[in-house]
């Protein structure tokens, strides 16, 4: 006898459809994406699709701002016992590190779509976020007698603001390179990362320029 299938509440649904495009968009891109994909991953109709998102921008705007506030929201606590800027870079390391592979198909969202400017702007939301915390702490940790009293304060952090910019970008390719080769263990990929980091970082905020 078959068993009636259950019906699942509006939110519950709802989540169901957001996971199902995360991982549509993930693996087609926006543009090569229909809501009639999404459908069929979920395992409904087209027309339930458009009852929760009236369009296919809408849907990917919410499943970028949910990659984004989940991510976000883990902050606060990687961050709180930040006593330097090695752990604070630690810290921001291993919760990317997280991501990936906790949930993979948000990665490839984020990275596949942060450079579109038709389609970036929340998740560049978060790239900015990153980079205004991190930029502040590392501009705090700036060695005084080699750069806090030479230059004023907000050329300080904006050097700070160019450097993890590029640690940013580095780690982007680091880990997108990391999902094509699942063979490499968690624990060396994070550690190539934090001392690529650390290094050139230290370097810097103890003064040191070519």
């Amino acid at each position: 006898m078959t068993r009636p299938r259950r019906r699942l509440s509006s939110q519950a649904r709802r989540e169901a459809l957001l996971v199902a495009a995360r991982e549509e968009f993930s693996r087609r891109g926006y543009y090569l994406t229909q809501m009639e994909h999404v459908a069929a991953a979920a395992g409904v109709s087209k027309a339930l699709v458009y009852q929760h998102f009236p369009s296919k921008d809408e849907l990917f705007a919410e499943v970028s701002a949910q990659v984004v506030d989940t991510f976000v929201a883990r902050l606060p606590d990687v961050l709180g016992d930040s006593r330097d800027a090695l752990t604070a870079w630690r810290g921001a390391v291993g919760l990317l590190v997280d991501l990936v592979e906790d949930n993979p198909h948000a990665w490839t969202l984020v990275a596949r779509h942060l450079a579109d400017p038709h389609l970036g702007g929340v998740l560049r939301g978060m790239r900015e976020r990153l980079t205004e915390i991190f930029a502040g702490l590392l501009a705090g940790f700036y060695e005084p007698e080699k750069a806090g009293s030479d230059h004023p304060p907000e050329q300080v952090l904006r050097a700070a603001t160019l450097t993890v910019q590029q640690l940013i970008g580095a780690l982007q390719s680091l880990l997108s390179w990391w999902l094509e080769h699942p063979e490499v263990p968690r624990a060396q990929v994070e550690a190539s990362a934090v001392e690529f980091g650390w290094l050139g970082l230290d370097r810097l905020r103890r003064g040191e320029h070519l």
